[in-house]
């Protein structure tokens, strides 16, 4: 399943949403592959896309952690599912996340 809000690669589902007050990236471990099956992560902005991004365990999840950038995001975010950060499928409505 790929389409600019969500993809999947190696047993990993990514899914973009927004809602009223900020942009979401969630990560879940769906399958097969490398990475922890049932694991989730999930990376933060706010609306307007200027602020640092928050990984979280989960969506609504407690902030764990904030980055300027996405690459830095994406590596803690890939260090919670077990894989590498080039492991991860990025959906095409979030590839603009990040400072």
């Amino acid at each position: 399943m790929t389409d600019d809000r969500t993809a999947e690669a190696d047993g990993i589902t990514a899914s973009y949403d927004e809602t009223e007050t900020e942009r979401l990236l969630n990560f879940e471990v769906t399958g097969d592959g490398p990475a922890r099956t049932g694991t989730t992560a999930a990376i933060a902005q706010n609306r307007d896309g200027y602020a640092m991004l928050k990984v979280r365990p989960t969506a609504d999840g407690d902030e764990l952690e904030r980055y300027y950038g996405f690459d830095m995001a994406l590596d803690h975010v890939a260090e919670l599912l077990g894989v590498s950060p080039h492991d991860l499928p990025i959906p095409t409505a979030a590839e603009d996340m990040g400072m």
